[in-house]
């Protein structure tokens, strides 16, 4: 897969990772299925971050590096 997530995306996403994963780890949902989504927000986020490809992007015919 060819890479299309650009360095500053890469840290958004590493940003946006962290910060979910802090909610559903701290915050006290009553409905766990919030934490859940939250942790699978995290997981797709750092690991599109760590590869450097998002399917979206692709799907989309998007690319953010150059």
């Amino acid at each position: 897969m060819k890479k299309n997530v650009g360095s500053i995306d890469k840290i958004i996403r590493i940003i946006i990772a962290i910060v979910a994963g802090y909610f559903a780890y701290n915050v006290g949902f009553e409905a766990t299925w919030v934490s859940y989504v939250l942790y699978a927000v995290a997981a797709i986020m750092l690991l599109t971050a760590v590869v450097g490809t998002c399917p979206i992007y692709t799907a989309l015919g998007m690319k953010s590096n150059k």
